[in-house]
């Protein structure tokens, strides 16, 4: 199977924004909570609202350069979120209920991992996949052709 240089170009950047929303999240958090002494979930709810806001503006702008509608693409991002986290959720509950989620894990040796943490490990790239897709074919349709 052979991915076009076009998507690949968009999965590198989609992945570049993924780092840059997980520490602006952050930075938001930290600055509200260490900072500026705003209540913990408080500065965990603006900080992962500034990470969404980022996320949709770099994904229309910058990785599917899409010429659409803020408005009708916003609804679509809010719903793609939904629908993925979902699909992640299904996921690691599906395998925390298996044998595998009651029991910790070696991994080659040099850490171990619970099976929760294994879950929630598969669980966000099943989402990082599915948002992306979504993202690429349903909300951000309008795309130049010169990406």
């Amino acid at each position: 199977m052979r991915i076009e240089s076009k998507t690949l170009e968009q999965i590198v950047k989609y992945g570049a924004v993924g780092v840059l929303n997980t520490f602006l999240t952050l930075f938001v958090i930290f600055l509200c909570k260490s900072v500026m002494g705003v209540n913990e979930y408080a500065s965990n709810a603006l900080g992962y609202t500034v990470g969404f806001v980022n996320s949709f503006f770099f994904n229309k702008k910058w990785v599917f350069r899409s010429k659409g509608g803020y408005v009708g693409e916003g609804v679509k991002f809010c719903i793609g979120f939904l629908v993925c986290y979902c699909a992640q959720l299904a996921v690691v509950w599906a395998i925390n209920q298996s044998w595998f989620g009651d029991t910790e894990h070696d991994i080659l040796g040099v850490f171990t991992i619970s099976g929760y943490g294994v879950a929630t490990l598969l669980g966000n790239v099943v989402y990082t996949a599915c948002n992306f897709a979504y993202n690429k074919f349903v909300t951000f349709t309008k795309q130049t052709s010169n990406n």
